[in-house]
């Protein structure tokens, strides 16, 4: 069969979409040799340019979106891609804005596979969770995004097999933010207060640019929503119960700069949680999700030092899931949980697994054409 071409768009070209371009660019001979497919790039975006490019982008790509690359809608693109003829299509969402995912089911209609980094399009209203998942199941196109909870870590794609394959999952207790496994995993061991392990994170660039996001609990909310909807679930974000790290004083509104002026303000009531709490325990903040009372909930929480939860190092992820066949027992995923090359790389996989489909199909077609 001939080498299969795998036509990208890609929608966001910042950390992890930048990264992902280069990946690809790097691995090209191999998935040649080992996979008889061609992944391209014929179209890429930020936020308002595209850059067009109809064999694909290649190692100067960013020289040439510099330079070359224009106002666009969704409709030049699904346009373009008509008036090429091109085939095997996948947008992938780099990005983390709810404006794109207006258009999954417009791009979906019209041929597209969606891969997605972005979080949004499943913590949305369950309406349009829906409603996106039967044009998928009409047009027969896949929608992966094992990035969205532990970034390459395999989550979601367990849960969901766990799930399809009747096994009854009872509950998910983790930790899903790297950032608020690196703050407790030191508040943890090291004699040093809250708001100086927060200030160096910030330095080293760990914590979002407002690191008042991370400590909102919102990201580990929609992360937790996501596994649960996996399951089921069709709880909306506003029904989780989020315990916010954030105090009084520190309220969102709170200018930034003032913000990381008062921080220490945050060193009292952590340290007394610290204090207080049984001997050789240390604490975590943790999503968790349990089938029998349907609450979801985001909250500090003090476990041995001995479990796995308390083990944590770094900035790891670390997920339990509770399933009535494994009993007591949780089966635990754990790993590298952010960064751009781990993200990068899940979508890359995510993008391999359609891509394994697509040959499939085409070697049927050309079997049964035979």
């Amino acid at each position: 069969m001939p080498t299969l071409r795998i036509n990208i768009v890609l929608f966001g070209i910042g950390n992890v979409g930048s990264t992902l371009i280069n990946q690809v660019l790097q691995a090209q001979d191999f998935f040649l040799q080992q996979k008889n497919i061609e992944l391209r790039f014929p179209i890429i975006t930020n936020s308002t340019l595209a850059f067009f490019e109809k064999e694909g982008v290649k190692n100067q790509w960013e020289a040439n979106f510099a330079q070359s690359a224009i106002p666009f809608r969704i409709e030049d693109i699904i346009e373009y891609v008509k008036e090429l003829e091109l085939d095997n299509l996948i947008a992938v969402d780099a990005t983390a804005s709810e404006a794109i995912i207006k258009n999954y089911i417009p791009l979906v209609q019209a041929g597209f596979h969606i891969v997605a980094a972005n979080k949004k399009a499943n913590t949305l209203h369950y309406d349009f969770y829906k409603e996106l998942r039967v044009n998928l199941k009409r047009f027969d196109r896949k929608f992966l995004y094992e990035t969205n909870v532990g970034a390459g870590l395999p989550v979601v794609n367990t849960i969901r097999d766990l799930y399809e394959a009747g096994d009854q999952v009872t509950k998910i207790r983790g930790v899903f933010s790297g950032t608020l496994s690196y703050l407790f995993n030191r508040f943890g061991e090291e004699d040093i207060p809250f708001a100086t392990i927060l200030k160096e994170a910030e330095q080293q660039g760990l914590t979002e640019p407002d690191s008042r996001e991370d400590l909102s609990g919102k990201d580990v909310a929609r992360k937790l929503l996501i596994l649960a909807r996996e399951l089921g679930s069709t709880a909306e974000l506003s029904s989780v119960k989020i315990a916010s790290l954030l105090v009084p004083e520190l309220p969102e509104t709170l200018p930034l700069k003032a913000y990381r002026q008062q921080q220490r303000v945050l060193n009292k009531p952590f340290q007394i949680a610290k204090i207080t709490q049984p001997e050789n325990h240390v604490l975590r903040y943790v999503g968790e999700w349990e089938l029998q009372s349907g609450t979801l909930e985001v909250k500090l929480i003090s476990v041995p030092r001995n479990s796995a939860l308390g083990q944590l190092k770094g900035a790891d992820n670390l997920i339990e899931i509770f399933t009535t066949s494994y009993g007591e027992q949780p089966i635990v995923i754990q790993g590298a949980g952010a960064g751009k090359a781990v993200t990068a790389r899940g979508v890359l996989s995510d993008i391999i697994r359609i891509a394994d489909t697509l040959v499939y199909k085409a070697q049927l077609l050309q079997d049964w054409v035979a």
